[in-house]
């Protein structure tokens, strides 16, 4: 009887297991989708303000002031994508959800830089960059969760 109830309770250990991945993949990918939809409503709400990766003042323009401005975020990956990945690393190749995890964090971080930009009356931004960072380091050593912070900036210009 005491082998039956421990063959009992490690398959309990597994059930577990493969509930809390699939509640990370159902939880994770439904958020994902919410934040997607959300990012592109307000790209739209904002597609009209000028945003620029160069470094003058585009011809026509004549600021009276210039101000940084910046957006900042951090995401993170749900457990089922960092336990995938972790899989991922023993064949190689192109981890698409830590792609998505970051196109994310770029688009929300510009999109806070423009708010911020409209917030304080801007023109327009110029001179706007990306910055990252890698946040709980090696997932495989540490057992931690993937997290990427992504930092966009520029110079608000003013009439």
């Amino acid at each position: 009887m005491e082998g039956l109830f421990d063959v009992l309770f490690s398959f309990s250990g597994i059930l577990f297991l493969v509930a809390l991945i699939g509640i990370g993949y159902l939880v994770g990918s439904g958020r994902e989708r919410r934040h997607f939809s959300d990012l592109e409503e307000r790209d739209r709400r904002h597609a009209d303000f000028p945003v620029y990766d160069i470094d003058f003042i585009p011809p026509g323009m004549i600021p009276t002031n210039g101000e940084l401005v910046m957006g900042q975020v951090v995401i993170a990956a749900d457990y089922f994508k960092t336990f995938l990945s972790s899989w991922r690393t023993l064949v190689g190749g192109e981890m698409k959800s830590f792609v998505r995890m970051t196109e994310r964090g770029k688009a929300e971080a510009r999109l806070r830089m423009i708010e911020e930009a409209r917030g304080k009356g801007a023109r327009a931004v110029i001179n706007v960059r990306f910055e990252t960072s890698e946040i709980g380091g090696n997932v495989q050593v540490n057992q931690g969760r993937a997290m990427s912070e992504v930092l966009c900036y520029g110079t608000a210009i003013f009439d």
